[in-house]
């Protein structure tokens, strides 16, 4: 019965239930790849930003190994710049160490910067030590 029901319609009755139109479809793919170039960009600044990080991290450590050999040396470090180079990583560090006075007199400021292989700051570090007596 339901058979002969569904026959007896025209065409002009079924036309509502034939599916999407072509105009549905195209506005749907339209939406769907504005939503994946998103996606796809947000992706690339991910894994930008995600280097970036790692590049910082790196710089950061090697600037604490620094900071720690000028804070454990039984003799505290003389006051000037020196510069140097570390390998941490699997890469090549550039690293400058400024000693000078502080605020107080007994006290040493220790200012360390380092770069990358391309001379780029990739960490910056401010430690303090008793000066010498």
């Amino acid at each position: 019965m339901a058979a002969s029901w569904w026959a007896a319609m025209t065409q002009a009755d079924r036309s509502g239930e034939a599916g999407f139109t072509l105009l549905e479809m195209l506005v749907a793919l339209a939406v769907f790849s504005i939503a994946a170039l998103a996606l796809l960009n947000l992706n690339t600044v991910t894994v930008t930003n995600a280097g970036a990080v790692q590049e910082r991290t790196l710089g950061q450590i090697v600037a604490r190994n620094i900071a720690v050999e000028a804070l454990t040396d039984p003799i505290p470090p003389a006051q000037g710049t020196e510069t140097g180079e570390e390998a941490n990583g699997g890469r090549a560090w550039r690293w400058t160490r400024v000693v000078g006075d502080s605020p107080e007199s007994r006290i040493l400021q220790i200012d360390i910067a380092v770069a990358d292989e391309a001379g780029q700051p990739a960490g910056a570090l401010t430690v303090f030590r008793a000066a010498p007596l």
